[in-house]
């Protein structure tokens, strides 16, 4: 059995041993201890059938993810119980937790319903037991009612050379942050510049020349903003659509703000407080590595931080954003497009290039393992008005229901 195998079964034994605690805890702390036994060799013995049946390129089985997700359920229904929470609270607390993680407009809705009739089948039981079920149940009827994949191993292990749609940089620590290019610099032993001056997020956008692309008839004001992104400035106003809020409130405050990453205003008053954008470089061997940094104005707080790198494949020029996360990467990788005085960059080209990958990377090897995040499609449009204004509107939908739109107006500085 190699190490990293090992490492996974005995992850799933912890996960088991607390999820049978928290089950078993309304026996006392003999029927504690015994549940927690039995839940360690219960979710190990999935874990270790489900990684033998695994197949080169394929993600764990369903049956065994679907165990994992009501074992990590378990421990947080038994905190809220303790914490006075109901059995039909805790039901439908989880219940729309499990949906709102599925991201699918759908399962956000279809959540709290579940949760509502597991709760209510399950009066009087542990609220450990009723969180558990509530998530188990919803994982179940979704597989059964939503046929197809969210995600697909779309390579386990390979060079990154392999994948040069992906961005192979990740952060090296829980928080990314502004000061992630200073970071990647003492990392990799390179050449750090914050706020370099006059640059762009591309280099030259001749570089996107292919057959359904032709930079020189791009508008001068949109070759400027990309190839000298740091002369002007962005106002942004987010158009969230009513369905993701609740979701996106719950990750917001779970998850980017505590990660220094993906942290999107939430409406207007907060765009209000002003963005601040700057350009950080990282220069080993002569490789520059360019980095699209913005954050609030008035706290610092970041919003995003994106690696921005071009690459070719055969005839065509592709853009590829990288979102570092804790030893791993979100990249968005987009086709140019032609425009009336201006250039569309879209992930839906269905070229084998373009779409988002979530991809793990091995911090010694530095070998990628990467998930093809079907379903999930954004634009990006920058063109100069009727009156002459640079704008630009980025859309972002899931599978085919659009979730939000961020409208710019660029400015170039004084």
């Amino acid at each position: 059995m190699d190490a990293k195998r090992a490492q996974g079964i005995g992850l799933a034994a912890v996960m088991g041993a607390a999820a049978g605690a928290a089950l078993s805890a309304h026996r006392g702390p003999r029927g504690a201890v015994k549940g927690a036994l039995l839940g360690a060799g219960v979710l190990a013995a999935v874990d270790a059938t489900a990684r033998a049946m695994q197949r080169p390129d394929e993600i764990p089985a369903v049956w065994a993810r679907i165990a994992a997700s009501g074992a990590i359920a378990a421990p947080v229904g038994w905190a809220a119980g303790k914490a006075g929470a109901s059995p039909l609270a805790v039901g439908v607390a989880s219940g729309a937790v499990a949906g709102a993680m599925g991201v699918r407009p759908h399962k956000v809705a279809l959540g709290p319903v579940v949760g509502l009739a597991v709760g209510a089948a399950m009066r009087g039981r542990p609220p450990a037991q009723v969180a558990a079920a509530a998530v188990v149940a919803f994982r179940i009827v979704s597989q059964l009612v939503f046929r197809d994949p969210q995600v697909s191993l779309l390579a386990d292990r390979v060079p990154a050379e392999r994948l040069p749609f992906v961005v192979p940089l990740e952060a090296r620590t829980r928080y990314v942050g502004t000061g992630y290019f200073r970071d990647l610099a003492e990392a990799t032993g390179g050449v750090y510049q914050e706020a370099a001056p006059d640059v762009g997020i591309v280099p030259d956008l001749d570089q996107l020349a292919g057959p359904e692309f032709e930079p020189a008839s791009v508008h001068p004001l949109v070759r400027e903003f990309y190839e000298h992104t740091t002369r002007f400035t962005l106002d942004i106003v987010p158009r969230w659509r009513t369905w993701v809020r609740p979701g996106y409130l719950l990750y917001r405050t779970l998850v980017a703000r505590p990660l220094g990453q993906a942290n999107v205003p939430m409406n207007q008053r907060e765009a209000l407080r002003g963005v601040h954008s700057r350009i950080d470089t990282v220069t080993v061997d002569g490789l520059e590595t360019r980095g699209w940094i913005r954050s609030f104005a008035d706290t610092g707080e970041p919003i995003y931080v994106g690696v921005y790198t071009t690459y070719r494949h055969g005839e065509r020029g592709y853009v590829s954003v990288g979102f570092p996360l804790p030893q791993a990467n979100f990249t968005a990788t987009l086709a140019p497009r032609q425009r009336e005085r201006g250039l569309i960059l879209t992930s839906s080209a269905h070229d084998g290039q373009t779409g988002h990958y979530l991809s793990h990377i091995d911090e010694h090897t530095r070998d990628l393992t990467t998930l093809a995040v079907s379903g999930f499609a954004e634009e990006l449009d920058v063109y100069v008005d009727d009156a002459g204004e640079l704008r630009a509107v980025h859309a972002f939908a899931v599978f085919g229901l659009p979730f939000l739109r961020l409208e710019y107006t660029i400015r170039r500085k004084p």
